[in-house]
C-alpha cells in the first residue's frame, strides 16, 4: 500500500503560530525542532507532487531557524532532490526553493 502525501501550500510559514495550535506550550528548542520537521514534511511533499517551486517563510529573529533551513536545503541540493534555493528578491525572510530543473 503506497502512502500519498498531502499537497503542501506553495508558501509555507514556519512560524510556530502558523502550524501549531498550542505553540505557547513548547519551549524554543521544541519549536525549532517542530519547525524543521514541518519544513521537511512540506518540502518532501512538494518534491513528491513535482512542484517546480515552493517558498518557506523563516522570518528574522536570531537567525537560528534560517541557519537550520539553509543547512537542510544544502543537503537536499547535494542529494539532487532540489535544483536551487535562494532568498526571495523582495524579502530575505523567505527562501525560494526550485525543485525542478
Amino acid at each position: 500500500m503506497s502512502r500519498t502525501l498531502p499537497k503542501p501550500p506553495k508558501v509555507v510559514d514556519l512560524h510556530a503560530e502558523a502550524f501549531l495550535d498550542d505553540w505557547e506550550d513548547y519551549d524554543a528548542d521544541e519549536i525549532l525542532n517542530l519547525a524543521i520537521d514541518h519544513f521537511r514534511e512540506c518540502l518532501d511533499a512538494a518534491i513528491y507532487w513535482e512542484y517546480t517551486e515552493i517558498k518557506f517563510i523563516h522570518g528574522k529573529g536570531k537567525g537560528t531557524l534560517r541557519k537550520w533551513i539553509y543547512e537542510e536545503l544544502k543537503s537536499y541540493k547535494d542529494m539532487g532532490a532540489i535544483a536551487a534555493y535562494y532568498p526571495a528578491y523582495h524579502n530575505e525572510d523567505i527562501v525560494v526553493v526550485q525543485i525542478g530543473i
